[in-house]
C-alpha cells in the first residue's frame, strides 16, 4: 500500500487555518504523517510571524514535514539581507510594501509599522532588530522543490521542456503561464501553489492547491497515495478529480 503524503497550500499569514488545516492532517495520518508545505507562508494575512512560528517548532520537533520557498518568503528573505535586495521578477513600480503583495502586513505581525513616511532604511533596521534570527535562517534555508515517488512538490510550476536539475529558482517560485497553459503529461503529477483559484483544482498533469487563502479564502488541503488525490474537508476526505477537456 502507497503511503499517504499530505500537501498544504500558500499559507500567506492565516495561522489559523494552518492550524486547521494539520489538525485535518492528524485526524487522517496520524501526528507522524508527512506533510509538504508549498511556499508562501507570509504576507497578505494577519499572523506571519506565527506561522513562522508554528513550522521553525515543528522542524525543531522534528515533524515529518517539508517545507519549500515561495516567492513571498523569497521576498522577505531579500528585505532581510543586511542591505535589502528588490525581487527583479516584480512588475516596474511593485515593491514588497506594495499595497497588493502584503510586506505591510508581514511586518505588522512583528510589531513594525510601515508608513509612506519612512525610508526604506528605517523599516529595515526596525527589521533586523526585532525579526528572529531563526525566522531569518529559516527563510534562507527553504529547498526549491521535493520530489517523491510519482509526485514532484514545487511553489509555482516548472518550465515545460527543462530537465528538474535545470529548472531555475526564478521559474521554481515564480513561473505562470508557459506552465498553466501545458498540457503534456510529466514525469510526474505536480503537486503546486502561487496562482490562486476559487478551490483546488486537479488538471491531469498538476494539481494547483493556492485556493486564495491570502484573500481570505480556503486554505486547501490535500492528501495523495501515489497519483490518487483527495482534498481533506470537514466531512473528511472528498475525491479531487482531473478537471474535463
Amino acid at each position: 500500500m502507497t503511503s499517504p503524503i499530505y500537501a498544504i497550500g500558500d499559507i500567506h499569514g492565516q495561522l489559523d487555518m494552518l492550524r486547521d488545516a494539520l489538525n485535518k492532517i492528524e485526524l487522517d495520518g496520524g501526528p507522524d504523517a508527512r506533510v509538504v508545505f508549498l511556499g508562501d507562508y507570509v504576507d497578505r494575512g494577519p499572523d506571519s510571524r506565527g506561522v513562522l512560528d508554528l513550522l521553525i517548532e515543528g522542524k525543531r520537533e522534528g515533524r515529518n514535514w517539508v517545507m519549500l520557498l515561495g516567492n513571498h518568503d523569497r521576498m522577505f528573505s531579500y528585505f532581510m539581507c543586511d542591505y535589502p535586495v528588490h525581487d527583479a521578477h516584480l512588475l516596474v513600480g511593485y515593491h514588497w510594501f506594495h499595497e497588493r503583495l502584503g510586506g505591510i502586513q508581514t511586518m505588522e505581525s512583528y510589531g513594525i509599522s510601515v508608513s509612506d513616511q519612512d525610508r526604506l532604511y528605517e523599516v529595515h533596521a526596525r527589521a533586523v532588530e526585532t525579526v528572529p534570527q531563526d525566522h531569518v535562517a529559516f527563510l534562507r534555508d527553504l529547498p526549491l522543490y521535493h520530489r517523491e515517488d510519482e509526485l514532484l512538490f514545487v511553489h509555482a510550476g516548472i518550465r515545460p521542456g527543462v530537465e528538474l536539475a535545470d529548472q531555475s529558482e526564478e521559474d521554481l517560485v515564480w513561473i505562470r503561464q508557459e506552465f498553466l497553459a501545458n498540457a503534456r503529461s510529466y514525469p510526474w503529477l505536480v503537486v503546486h501553489g502561487h496562482t490562486p483559484v476559487q478551490t483546488a483544482e486537479h488538471y491531469g498533469n498538476r494539481v494547483n492547491l493556492d485556493a486564495g487563502a491570502g484573500y481570505g479564502r480556503l486554505l486547501a488541503t490535500a492528501v495523495f497515495e501515489g497519483r490518487k488525490c483527495w482534498l481533506l474537508t470537514e466531512a473528511g476526505r472528498v475525491p479531487l478529480e482531473p478537471s474535463p477537456v
